[in-house]
C-alpha cells in the first residue's frame, strides 16, 4: 500500500561502502555541514562527520523499511518503555550497516584514530539498569530479525544523573548528554500533540453522543513533539524508529506578566512543562516528586497513543480495527495508565461502546512485568491521580466496576481475594494499583525469566492469575550479542571466527560449536590470552581515570548493576571484610590475588544504596592501602557505571557476580553479557540463572545459598539472624568490624544502622547466605590456581550462551504475543 495520497519514489540506488568513498564524504560533510576543514577540525567535528557519513546510509534503509511496512500492510509492534539506556550508537550502526572496518580505514587514511573519536560520542543515558538496557537490545533485535516495530519513550534532557563521588559519597549531577546536540535523531514537529492534565470532565453534548462518552476539560496543557532515532538491525536488513518526547508549553513566555515586571513569573508555565523531561525518575520521597513522576507516565503514554490511533486511521481508516494493526507491549507498570487513556481515547474521541472499548484495549495491549518487589509495581495516591487525571480515574472505577463483578460472578473468590484483584487498593490511604491496571488491560501478562513467572502465579498477581489462568506466559530475556560480543569483546570475536567460522554472527545458536575447543589446550592459551588483553585494557582506563592501580593477572571479579539491597551488593562486600581478615590471619596460605570492581548507581532518596556505596570505599581504602595484605586483595568501586563503561569491563571479568536473594531478581541480563564473554558466574538460583545453569551445565557455574522456596520457607518459620550471625564466626567478625567504625574512624557510628538491621530483620538473607556465599568462593579460588580447567568451564559458557540472544526472545515475543511472523 502506498502511503495515502502520494506518489511511490523510487529507492535510491545503495551508496557504496569503501574507504575512499568514505573519506571523501567524511571530508565533504566536514566542510559543508559542519563548515571545518580538515586542518581546522578537532576530534569532535571529526566524529559528527562520520556520524552524519553513517547516518545517511542508515537513512536510505530507513525509509526503504518504512516503506515496505506500509505495502505489508501488516501489524506494527509499539514498545512502550520508560528507559532506553542505548547508549553510543556510532560504533553500533556502523558495525551493523557492514561498513566499520572501512570507516576506520578511511579515517586512518585521513589521520584520525576512530578509537579516540569514538569515545567522545555522548552516552545517551535514559535508563537507570537492566530495563532500560533491555528495551534497547529489544529494538535492535526487533530490526534485526524483521519486525516493524516503534520505540516510545521520553527525550530526557539531562537522563538519571552524572554519578561523582566525592569523600566515598555519591553526589547526583546532571548528565547532559544533549549539551552539544544529537546528530542521530530528527524533529517531527508535524507529528506533535497536547497533553492535557487536571480539570473536570462533563458530559458529551450532541444528538450522537454516547451514554459512556464524556468531555474532559483539563486545566493544564502542554505539547509533546517527537524527536526521532533510527535503530539499524544487523545488516541493515530493517531500520526501525525510536520515537523520544520532549515536553513544550503551548506559550513560552506570558509577555503580559514579563512586561509588568514578573520575569520569573512568565516563565512559569515553560518551566513546568520543560520539567516533564528534564529528568530520569525524579525522586518520589516527596508529593512534588510523586506528583512528576505520574506527569512524566501519562505524558509520554498519552503522546504515543495518540500517535499510534492517528497513524492507524490514517492508513487503515476505522479505529476498530486497531488490534488488528498494532500491538502495544507496555514494558512493566510505567506505561500503565495507557489502559485508561485508549479507553478514554475510543469513548470520548470516537464514541466507541465500552464494552467494545474495553474489548479493544484488551486485545491490544500487551504487559511484561519485570519485579515482584511491590512497591516497583507502583500505585498512585487516588487524591493525587483524580486530580491529574479526572477523567482517567472515571475510567478506572468503570473498568473495576466489571472487573470485579466478573471476579464475583465467577464465584472463585473471597472477599479478600476480590479486594488483592481490585484495582484501587483500599488497605490504608486508598491508591491506584497500576500492576493490576496492566494486567486487567492487556491480553498477554509475561514474566522475562521462568522462575520469574512462576513465581508472579503465585504472588502479586495469584489472584488476578486464578481470574484469568491462561494470561500469564514466560518470555526470558536476552540481549544482543552484536554489542555484547561482537563490538565490545573484538578479540574474542576474532578467536571464534578462527575457530568455527561465521555463522554465529548471524545465528547466535551456533556458538554450540565452540564447545568442542573447550578442553584444547592451544584454543585455551589463545582464550586466555584474549582475557589478559582485555583486563589490560580496564586496568588501563581505571589507571587513566580514577588513579587507580590494579594488576591484570589477579583475578577480576567484578559486580556491576543499580545498587539496591537486594542485589546484594552489601553481602560481597561483608564477605571481602571476611577474606581481609583471613589473609591477614593467615598470610602463610597460598591466597589467590583478587580485584573487586564494583559499579553502579543508587537512587537519589535510597539512603542504604548509598550507605552501601560508601562503605565500599571506605573497606577499599583500608585494604588496598594494608601492606599486610600485599596486594593480595583489592576492592574498587568505579564512578558512574554506564554502558560504555559495561562494554570495557565485562569483557574483562573472571568471575560475575549475580548474588541477589532468591526470588527477587526478575531475570538479570547482565548475568547473560557475561557469560558469552567467558566469565565464570557466581550466583543464586535466581531469575535467568536458573535457565543459565540448565544451559550452561551445572560443573560451568558456581551457585551457592537459599533456593527461593527456602527464602520463603525461612521467613515463614520465623528467621532469625542474630542466631545464624552468631554461628559463623566469619560472619560476625566482620560485621563486628564494620559496626565498630573499624573502616569509618572518622565515623565510628556511620555502619551500626545497616549492620544493626542484619541482626534484627535482614530481610535480604545476607546473614542466611554468608557461609555458603563464603565458601563458593573458596571454591572460585581453588578453580582459579588450575587456569587449563578455568579456561574449559569459560569456553563453555560462551559456548551455550547462544540461547540468550535477544533475538531468540523477539521472535518467541512476535510468534506467541504479537502474532508476526518474521
Amino acid at each position: 500500500m502506498n502511503l495515502k495520497g502520494q506518489t511511490k519514489l523510487p529507492i535510491p540506488a545503495p551508496r557504496q561502502v569503501d574507504p575512499e568513498v568514505l573519506a571523501h564524504e567524511i571530508v565533504e560533510r566536514l566542510t559543508y555541514r559542519i563548515g571545518k576543514n580538515a586542518a581546522a577540525a578537532k576530534p569532535h567535528d571529526w566524529l559528527h562527520a562520520v556520524i552524519l557519513a553513517i547516518r545517511d546510509r542508515v537513512i536510505d534503509a530507513w525509509i526503504t523499511s518504512t516503506q515496505k511496512t506500509y505495502e505489508e500492510e501488516g501489524r506494527r509492534v509499539y514498545y512502550l518503555s520508560l528507559e532506553f539506556l542505548i547508549g553510543r550508537l556510532m560504533r553500533d550502526a556502523a558495525s551493523n550497516m557492514e561498513m566499520l572496518d572501512d570507516m576506520q580505514a578511511a579515517l586512518a587514511s585521513l589521520g584520525v584514530d576512530i578509537d579516540i573519536i569514538a569515545a567522545l560520542e555522548p552516552d545517551a543515558a535514559l535508563g537507570n539498569g537492566g530495563l532500560g538496557r533491555l528495551a534497547a537490545c529489544f529494538m535492535e533485535s526487533m530490526a534485526t530479525v524483521d519486525v516493524p516495530a516503534y520505540g516510545y519513550g521520553i527525550r530526557y534532557v539531562n537522563g538519571m544523573f552524572r554519578q561523582e563521588i566525592s569523600d566515598g559519597w555519591q553526589v547526583e549531577l546532571p548528565e547532559n548528554w544533549l549539551a552539544h546536540g544529537n546528530p542521530w535523531e530528527f524533529e517531527r514537529r508535524e507529528a506533535s500533540y497536547e497533553i492535557g492534565f487536571g480539570g473536570r470532565v462533563d458530559p458529551a453534548e450532541g444528538e450522537d453522543a454516547g451514554p459512556h462518552q464524556m468531555r474532559w476539560r483539563p486545566a493544564e496543557r502542554v505539547i509533546a513533539t517527537p524527536y526521532d532515532t533510527p535503530i539499524a538491525g544487523w545488516r541493515g536488513k530493517r531500520i526501525n524508529t525510536l520515537r523520544l518526547w520532549e515536553a513544550q508549553p503551548i506559550d513560552p513566555i506570558l509577555l503580559d506578566k514579563f512586561n509588568a515586571g514578573d520575569h520569573m513569573g512568565a516563565l512559569a508555565e515553560s518551566n513546568r512543562a520543560e520539567s516533564l523531561t528534564r529528568v530520569l525518575y525524579p525522586a518520589d520521597s516527596s508529593a512534588a516528586g510523586q506528583e512528576l513522576r505520574l506527569r512524566q507516565e501519562y505524558f509520554f503514554s498519552s503522546a504515543s497513543l495518540q500517535d499510534i490511533v492517528r497513524r492507524h486511521i490514517q492508513y487503515f481508516g476505522s479505529i476498530l480495527t486497531l488490534p488488528d494493526k498494532a500491538a502495544i507491549q507496555l514494558n512493566d507498570t510505567h506505561p500503565a495508565v495507557a489502559v485508561a487513556e485508549l479507553m478514554r481515547i475510543l469513548l470520548d474521541d470516537h464514541g466507541v461502546d465500552f464494552a467494545e472499548a474495553w474489548d479493544i484495549t484488551r486485545r491490544t495491549f500487551s504487559y511484561t512485568n519485570h519485579t515482584l518487589l511491590p512497591e516497583a509495581l507502583e500505585s498512585w495516591p487516588v487524591p493525587l491521580f483524580e486530580r491529574l487525571l479526572p477523567r482517567h480515574m472515571q475510567i478506572v472505577y468503570a473498568i473495576n466496576s466489571r472487573l470485579l463483578g466478573e471476579a464475583r460472578r465467577s464465584g472463585q473468590f473471597t472477599d479478600d481475594a476480590i479486594g488483592t484483584i481490585s484495582l484501587i487498593d483500599e488497605g490504608g490511604d486508598r491508591r491506584v494499583r497500576m500492576g493490576n491496571l496492566a494486567f486487567a488491560g492487556s491480553h498477554s501478562v509475561n514474566g522475562v525469566s521462568a522462575l520469574h513467572t512462576d513465581l508472579m502465579k503465585v504472588t502479586v498477581f495469584a489472584d488476578l492469575h486464578t481470574l484469568y489462568p491462561t494470561r500469564i506466559n514466560n518470555k526470558t530475556n536476552g540481549v544482543t550479542f552484536r554489542r555484547w560480543l561482537m563490538q565490545c569483546n573484538p578479540g574474542l570475536t576474532g578467536l571464534i571466527r578462527e575457530a568455527i567460522g561465521d555463522r554465529f554472527l548471524d545465528d547466535a545458536q551456533a556458538l554450540r560449536d565452540l564447545d568442542a575447543f573447550a578442553d584444547d589446550r592451544a584454543f585455551q592459551e589463545k582464550f586466555l590470552a584474549v582475557k589478559r588483553a582485555n583486563k589490560g585494557s580496564l586496568s588501563d582506563l581505571l589507571r587513566k581515570r580514577f588513579n587507580a592501580r590494579i594488576d591484570p593477572a589477579a583475578l577480576f571479579d567484578i559486580q556491576i548493576k543499580r545498587i539496591h539491597e537486594y542485589k546484594r551488593q552489601l553481602l560481597n562486600i561483608v564477605e571481602a571484610v571476611s577474606l581481609y581478615d583471613q589473609i591477614r590471619s593467615h598470610p602463610e596460605k597460598d591466597w589467590v590475588p583478587r580485584v573487586k570492581l564494583f559499579g553502579g548507581k543508587a537512587a537519589s532518596s535510597y539512603h542504604n544504596a548509598k550507605l552501601i556505596i560508601k562503605l565500599a570505599g571506605d573497606v577499599a581504602r583500608a585494604v588496598n592501602h594494608d601492606p599486610a595484605v600485599q596486594g593480595l586483595l583489592k576492592l574498587q568501586f568505579v564512578p558512574n557505571y554506564n554502558v560504555s563503561m559495561a562494554e570495557v569491563m565485562i569483557p574483562a571479568a573472571d568471575l560475575s557476580e549475580q548474588i541477589s536473594t532468591a526470588g527477587m531478581e526478575a531475570s538479570g541480563t547482565g548475568n547473560m553479557k557475561f557469560a558469552v564473554n567467558g566469565a565464570l558466574t557466581i550466583g543464586t538460583l535466581d531469575g535467568a540463572n536458573v535457565e543459565m545453569r540448565d544451559h550452561v551445565g551445572a560443573d560451568n557455574i558456581i551457585i551457592f545459598g537459599l533456593t527461593a522456596q527456602e527464602v520463603n520457607d525461612q521467613r515463614a518459620s520465623g528467621y532469625v539472624p542474630r542466631d545464624v550471625i552468631g554461628q559463623s564466626r566469619e560472619l560476625g567478625q566482620a560485621l563486628d568490624a564494620i559496626a565498630s567504625g573499624v573502616f569509618s574512624p572518622d565515623d565510628p557510628d556511620r555502619y551500626k544502622g545497616l549492620v544493626q538491621g542484619l541482626y534484627d530483620h535482614d530481610w535480604f538473607m545476607v546473614a542466611a547466605d554468608f557461609d555458603s556465599y563464603s565458601a563458593a568462593q573458596r571454591q572460585v579460588d581453588a578453580l582459579w590456581m588450575d587456569q587449563s580447567l578455568w579456561a574449559k568451564k569459560a569456553i563453555h559458557n560462551v559456548a551455550r550462551m547462544g540461547w540468550f540472544s535477544s533475538d531468540r526472545t523477539i521472535r518467541e515475543y512476535a510468534a506467541d504475543i504479537w502474532k508476526i511472523t518474521s
